[in-house]
């Protein structure tokens, strides 16, 4: 006889409710997880060591709250159960926001903030799980059937879970409203708890009082929650944020102080000042474009606020562009936003422009989907135009994949601050590098402060000497972030005639703002021993050196 069809139907509909139940609980655990590894590796920035330590914390935690629950009576296990689930809800909701305000306000404590409130959370999930096992036992007295109908949905859970927040949550809300949605969906498992176990409360009103109680406070979080963000966040930066925004990859801040000057940040980290920026991006680009056999074709890997695109196309005898940034949300940014449109003088809304998502494509594919602009059709009648294409891809991937070659290669990355990053800045990314350039093709890479994080520089030039490029390093001082370095190197070309080439130049091709001849030729002089190393180590796929080097060079950590 079918098995199933001796179960009373009351019974199975509990079962189903049961791994629903479950389904939630574990669903909403992982996300609680998640959001809070998130906000701390955007405050804290060391994504990979906030991550690890943060969840590790929670499952600590989520084995002392399993032991803790040993200490439950029976009579009231239902009711702890929906107290625990409110209090998550509430706990995990409002955790973005206390992270926030406690690093902002409580700098020297934020680290206590942190890691109390991961415990915590941390301990509510594991209290819940084993009390839904003890209350499961009357149904399913035989533990591997309740082991197997608790953990199974549990898991199950836990995997969508992981899922939407990943594809989902994080795509389409900010940071702080995925932890309020979360709460509300927990807020569900509790109504759903309060009608499966009604009868089993001991004090049901005092339930369902807790139950309302706490999802007018996550509604009520999850209405206001942006504004207060802001505020929050806005104790984070001396001028007024005008813009904050969480991408999949990133978080974004714009801010602008009385006098209209522009600062971005990603990650908390300044990425550049209206002030100076273009000290920072007429050394990355115009350096590399004489060095150039030939103008035609250009490839920007990073640069999605549009600032080195800007330099770029003030040389008439670029034909196409080709701008890869990972972050549509950014290069978004940079073609929406007035401040920034301001600033790129326009470059990302040049009617030439050709906007194209490469998910899943190759570049090559992305080319020939590429419709041209209204504009091109009139090139040889009327005038010389450029096509740019904005790419949002990986970078890494974009340059395996590409079948294009190109004349100058600028790499206008952010700093190897996360081992993702540091891929860009490693010999198997240089190696399918080379694959792209054309003869007498230029790279130029930036490569953060060569003061302050003098061995992660130089880690840069020997990984691209182990690549095959014969580098030169030159630098300039950037106000905002002090003493600046970049590498470059021209294929077919020792590095002795590369330094020949930009020290003799006698004058800009462009109109500039801040670069000169001769500021081009002091850039190539360093101090004395300021490029001499004891280490002759690179960045490798599994040994991201760069990375470590530039830790140590903010103080952030010591080398291993």
């Amino acid at each position: 006889m079918n098995r199933e069809s001796v179960i009373p139907p009351t019974h199975r509909r509990e079962r189903w409710a049961l791994g629903l139940l479950m389904f939630l609980l574990g669903g909403c655990g992982l996300a609680y997880e998640y959001t809070l590894s998130k906000i701390a590796s955007d405050l804290l920035g060391n994504s990979v060591q906030q991550w690890a330590t943060m969840i590790a914390t929670m499952l600590f935690a989520m084995g002392l709250g399993a032991d803790v629950q040993k200490h439950t009576p029976a009579n009231v296990l239902a009711d702890r159960l929906i107290t625990t689930q409110v209090m998550l809800a509430v706990l995990g909701g409002f955790g973005p926001l206390i992270m926030i305000h406690g690093f902002a306000l409580l700098p020297q404590l934020y680290i206590v903030i942190q890691y109390s409130l991961a415990f915590g959370v941390g301990m509510l999930i594991g209290y819940e799980i084993p009390l839904m096992m003890r209350i499961n036992e009357e149904d399913a007295p035989d533990m591997r059937i309740n082991l197997a109908q608790v953990l199974k949905m549990d898991y199950i859970g836990a995997l969508v879970g992981a899922l939407l927040w990943t594809f989902l949550l994080v795509r389409y809300l900010s940071i702080d409203r995925i932890s309020f949605v979360v709460g509300l969906a927990t807020m569900a498992s509790a109504i759903l708890c309060w009608f499966l176990y009604r009868k089993r409360l001991a004090r049901p009103r005092a339930r369902l009082l807790e139950i309302l109680g706490g999802v007018a406070l996550v509604t009520t979080g999850l209405i206001i929650g942006r504004s207060l963000t802001v505020k929050a966040e806005q104790f984070l930066y001396r001028d007024p944020i005008v813009t904050s925004i969480t991408s999949p990859f990133q978080h974004i801040v714009l801010t602008k102080n009385r006098i209209g000057n522009v600062r971005c940040y990603i990650n908390g980290h300044l990425q550049f000042n209206e002030a100076d920026e273009h000290i920072y991006h007429e050394n990355l680009v115009h350096p590399a474009m004489h060095l150039a056999d030939h103008r035609g074709k250009i490839l920007i890997l990073g640069g999605g606020d549009g600032l080195a695109l800007r330099e770029v196309l003030k040389y008439p005898e670029v034909r196409a562009v080709t701008l890869v940034d990972l972050d549509p949300m950014m290069t978004g940014l940079a073609t929406t936003a007035p401040d920034l449109i301001r600033l790129n003088g326009g470059s990302m809304n040049d009617p030439r422009v050709v906007k194209k998502a490469a998910t899943g494509v190759t570049a090559g594919e992305v080319y020939q989907n590429a419709q041209p602009s209204q504009y091109e059709k009139f090139a040889n009648t009327l005038h010389e135009t450029a096509t740019l294409h904005v790419v949002n891809l990986d970078a890494a991937e974009f340059v395996k994949s590409v079948t294009g070659r190109y004349d100058v290669v600028i790499m206008d990355f952010p700093d190897p601050n996360s081992p993702d990053l540091a891929k860009l800045y490693g010999r198997p990314f240089y190696d399918h590098l080379e694959n792209v350039l054309n003869p007498g093709g230029v790279i130029v890479q930036q490569s953060g402060s060569c003061f302050q994080a003098r061995e992660a520089y130089l880690c840069i030039g020997r990984t691209l000497k182990v690549a095959g490029f014969d580098v030169v390093p030159y630098h300039e001082n950037v106000p905002s972030f002090g003493e600046w370095g970049w590498w470059i190197a021209k294929t077919g070309q020792s590095a002795a005639q590369t330094r020949e080439s930009l020290a003799g130049l006698k004058a800009l091709a462009v109109p500039t703002r801040y670069l000169t001849p001769e500021l081009v030729a002091a850039s190539l002089v360093f101090g004395k021993n300021q490029l001499v190393s004891n280490n002759q180590d690179f960045t490798s796929l599994t040994q991201p050196r760069v990375y470590h080097y530039h830790l140590q060079g903010w103080n952030i950590e010591e080398i291993p």
